[in-house]
């Protein structure tokens, strides 16, 4: 499977980008918000991405960061929740608005997203709880934390190494509560990976 993709970005659409790397496009379905994160064409661009490979097609997803495509995994696990349905709501949410969405049970906030009716929002917020992690951490995985910030960066070294969001947020909340705010970004991750394996 393919997980990531460095190239030149060589068009842009309202739900697509082709990316060149080394003479070969790859046309990667995005949100609107990645699609605006990654610049102008022509620009050096690198997108997480994840493929979707089914009988009739097979589809690549790109994200800008770690959070995207950790929320894009558990709203397609969502039965109803296609890969366009997930970019929709990250499109529509960012992942903080969707944390918040779910810890709260606010459907209508999930309903705002293309193609998601009140039903399937519902079956969302209830599917999702407990799921993708603090909202009083970082959205859960990005947000709330300045971009770039330890607390961040963290998150997204967990998430890199295979945790969960809710894993990843609560073991570097109980991190940074032991370690106090001014900690570093080595000991933070090192104190993380000890409260997640207990």
């Amino acid at each position: 499977m393919i997980a990531r993709l460095t190239g030149k970005l060589a068009e842009t659409g309202t739900e697509t980008c082709v990316l060149d790397v080394s003479g070969v496009g790859y046309l990667v379905h995005c949100s609107a918000r990645t699609l605006e994160k990654i610049g102008d064409v022509g620009g050096h661009v690198m997108l997480l991405t994840e493929m979707q490979v089914r009988e009739d097609s097979m589809t690549l997803f790109g994200f800008s960061s770690a959070a995207e495509k950790a929320h894009f995994t558990a709203l397609t696990g969502v039965q109803g929740v296609g890969g366009r349905v997930a970019l929709a709501i990250l499109s529509a949410l960012t992942p903080d608005e969707l944390v918040q969405a779910v810890s709260s049970g606010d459907k209508a906030m999930v309903a705002r997203a293309n193609g998601v009716g009140p039903k399937l929002a519902l079956r969302i917020v209830n599917e999702l709880a407990g799921k993708l992690g603090d909202p009083s951490l970082a959205g859960g995985m990005a947000g709330a934390a300045p971009r770039g910030s330890h607390a961040a960066d963290a998150l997204s070294a967990l998430a890199n190494l295979g945790f969960k969001p809710a894993e990843a947020s609560r073991a570097v909340k109980a991190a940074q509560d032991e370690l106090g705010a001014d900690a570093g970004l080595d000991a933070l991750v090192r104190t993380a990976l000890k409260k997640a394996a207990k």
